[in-house]
């Protein structure tokens, strides 16, 4: 590979400005994005400090908690505004929420205000939480249109390095801050913010080009996230057994964020050589290409159109619907019979993943676990909810890519693990909390890749921005019904009971606290028995689209990136 000619100014120049508006950069920005989008998988550290501050009970915290959950999932306000504004748009309105939502928080929790009400409090989180959305909609949708032939890799590697936001800002916290939960909202409050705006600009949607070194590269990436989880996990153990002096916790920081920005190395050498290539005198001139198949679908869409819009609209939504993998309206889309089984089998899998992952401090301290032996569980959910994420993106695209292997199957798979980390609460041994830690936590992570690349296969990427918003208001939904109105009142039944024995009534003590293997034997068989239905749903969506995922459903995207390159290349030779 050649280089750059070091003593020539002008040629650095448009190097740099090769890099920083090329595809790859964008992608860059993405994970620094992505990185930075978490901040909710960091309530468990900061909700003392409000719980302390403020003087809430338990009650209050865990509707805090709900209104974080609500706000982190209904992401539909941010897939309307893609559609009508610009990717920078939507960034910076995420930004400024994330801004005034968490330092609203962390002014009320440290006292520079008076003390808020619960209302305003909830608002203030739900508005904090919900500007992840934003992030993930101008970050991931723009990315997956960039590289359309790789969604699976790519959105693996995104939700994965959202999974690592929380230990990346914890380590980051500790270092700038020490070992101060307030501070940790401070810097939620800013850093998220901060970076949204530095790449605003950098992450937009471009033509799509055939690159033959795109899937080594995102190997490459998948390997440096690997190895930054591993070390995360094992400095995040080491931590807890070790106490660490402020200077080792800098070089911590500094370790983690070098892993973090060295996807930027293998990217800038990879438009090197895009670069040189670029520049070479073309001789012999390239072919020329004739054939414009492009153009003939163009028109043949063209004339469809015309005579779909002679048709009422009700026949349009419901019986003129395209086929699987073009573009669907939105209310095409969410008015199919494939979402509605999509919505069922997310609803049963993420709701009752959520339950778990919000019930496991809980379901450690039932058991009699002590609560350095918790937090090792919730390390482990933790770090292998990334791998699940990582997994279900990558593995779930090479079966696609080599063996026709249906994603929809794969979420069937995913969703009949989740049960067995389930059941192995309801009937605990020794031990077992830390399988179902792994178990649940690598299931959790797995479907939310899932849930996107299928929504984008099925649908197109047309709306993609707003349906993937909208696919994943099931999770919510299924965490409200399955933790609020299932586990919590069987939990708190078996509570009273143990009270009742103990000749006690629930006026004689503070809160309810359970302890046995009976705590939450019935609410896990019930969510168990619940993602197990999920899974049953989602067979019925395999069967569905079996012949679509046993044709070529990325030939479309080769055929647009070929016309694109061809073009380029004309153009180079006027």
């Amino acid at each position: 590979m050649g280089e750059v000619p070091m003593g020539k100014g002008h040629e650095i120049l448009q190097f740099t400005n090769h890099v920083v508006q090329g595809r790859w950069f964008s992608l860059f920005a993405s994970f620094l994005i992505m990185a930075g989008a978490g901040a909710t998988y960091l309530f468990g550290t900061y909700s003392k400090e409000i719980k302390a501050s403020l003087g809430y009970d338990q009650t209050t915290l865990n509707l805090l908690g709900f209104f974080k959950d609500l706000g982190a999932n209904v992401g539909v306000l941010s897939g309307l505004l893609a559609e009508v504004t610009p990717t920078w748009f939507v960034l910076l309105v995420g930004a400024a929420m994330n801004f005034t939502g968490y330092f609203m928080i962390w002014i009320s929790v440290v006292g520079k205000v008076s003390k808020p009400k619960v209302w305003l409090m909830c608002m203030y989180i739900c508005l904090g939480a919900n500007s992840q959305n934003f992030a993930n909609t101008g970050a991931l949708v723009t990315s997956v249109r960039n590289f359309p032939e790789s969604r699976g890799n790519m959105i693996g590697l995104l939700k994965g390095f959202t999974g690592l936001s929380g230990a990346i800002m914890t380590q980051l916290y500790l270092a700038v801050y020490g070992n101060d939960a307030k501070s940790l909202i401070l810097l939620i409050a800013w850093l998220p913010a901060a970076i949204s705006v530095v790449f605003v600009y950098t992450i937009r949607e471009m033509r799509v080009v055939k690159q033959p070194n795109q899937l080594r590269i995102f190997y490459y990436c998948l390997g440096i996230a690997i190895v930054l989880a591993l070390f995360l996990m094992v400095m995040t153990l080491v931590e807890r057994a070790v106490s660490f002096s402020h200077a080792a916790y800098v070089g911590t920081a500094a370790t983690a964020c070098a892993l973090l920005f060295l996807p930027l190395l293998v990217f800038v050498r990879e438009e090197l050589g895009v670069f040189n290539r670029k520049n070479l005198p073309i001789d012999p001139p390239p072919r020329v290409i004739t054939e414009h198949p492009p153009m003939l679908e163009k028109e043949d869409k063209s004339i469809i159109t015309s005579e779909t819009k002679k048709c009422f609209w009700f026949n349009d939504i419901f019986l003129n619907k395209p086929e699987r993998g073009e573009d669907y309206s939105i209310l095409q889309a969410l008015l199919s019979t494939d979402m509605l089984i999509l919505f069922l089998a997310t609803f049963c899998g993420l709701g009752t993943s959520l339950t778990a992952v919000d019930n496991l401090g809980q379901i450690g301290e039932s058991l009699g676990y002590p609560t350095t032996t918790i937090k090792s569980f919730v390390s482990l959910l933790s770090i292998w909810n990334f791998f699940g994420r990582i997994f279900s993106g990558f593995v779930s695209e090479a079966l696609l890519v080599k063996y026709k292997f249906p994603r929809t199957l794969m979420m069937t798979l995913v969703l009949l693990l989740s049960c067995i980390g389930l059941l192995l609460i309801a009937f605990p041994f020794s031990g077992s909390v830390y399988i179902a830690s792994v178990i649940i936590g690598f299931s959790f992570g797995a479907q939310l890749p899932l849930l996107f690349s299928i929504i984008s296969e099925l649908f197109g990427l047309k709306y993609y921005s707003t349906l993937f918003n909208c696919g994943q208001l099931a999770s919510p939904l299924g965490s409200y019904i399955l933790n609020v109105k299932v586990t919590g009142p069987l939990y708190d039944r078996e509570a009273l009971k143990d009270l009742a024995k103990k000749g006690l009534t629930r006026s004689s003590v503070k809160e309810l606290t359970c302890i046995g293997n009976q705590c939450y034997r019935q609410a896990f068989i019930i969510l168990a028995s619940v993602a197990f239905f999920g899974a049953l749903s989602s067979l019925i969506l395999v069967a569905r689209t079996r012949k679509f995922y046993k044709s070529d459903i990325y030939k479309k995207f080769r055929e647009q990136a070929e016309a694109t390159e061809a073009e380029l290349a004309s153009t180079n030779n006027k």
